[in-house]
């Protein structure tokens, strides 16, 4: 789950248990806390920015603190869909390995309409501005968003899902 999207219980339930877990520190936690919030009033500006998401479907399906979070979280990405400045899609499981990104990937259109993008691993971020290297990243984006599910079908699946979470 993209950290801009992420509800502040989503973010904290994520922070704690890796603090939990010994693999970040305490004020670790805390600055990742405020960069998310940083983040995410990036949003809010004006003029916003146009925001397009793919999500993969087990992000949606992964329980991350309690249901009650996760109902919020889901709600989050619902109001995030009805922004006129945003497409939220859904990757599936069932893409398979037509699936062409495995790893998070952002790719920012600046005002003077050069591309930069930034990938993330496990241990580290990527940030790329030369051209040759992000434009095949944007195919391969672009790709994911021709095979993922449309945004309609996407919120649907949201929906259900969030149903789901308010029944236990």
């Amino acid at each position: 789950m993209p950290g801009i999207l992420q509800t502040e219980r989503y973010a904290t339930a994520l922070t704690m248990r890796a603090v939990e877990r010994g693999a970040i520190t305490k004020e670790q936690g805390e600055e990742r806390l405020m960069l998310v919030d940083e983040r995410q009033r990036m949003l809010v500006r004006e003029p916003p920015p146009l925001v397009f998401v793919v999500l993969d479907e087990s992000s949606l399906r992964r329980p991350v603190g309690s249901a009650a979070t996760m109902d919020d979280q889901l709600a989050r990405l619902l109001d995030f869909g009805s922004l006129p400045n945003s497409i939220l899609q859904v990757a599936p499981f069932s893409m398979g390995d037509r699936r062409p990104l495995s790893l998070p990937l952002y790719i920012l259109t600046l005002q003077n309409r050069s591309l930069m993008s930034y990938a993330e691993s496990a241990q580290r971020g990527q940030l790329e501005r030369d051209s040759a290297s992000v434009v095949p990243l944007l195919t391969a984006y672009h790709q994911l968003q021709a095979d993922a599910l449309s945004q309609p079908e996407s919120l649907a699946m949201i929906s259900q899902l969030r149903k789901d979470y308010r029944d236990t």
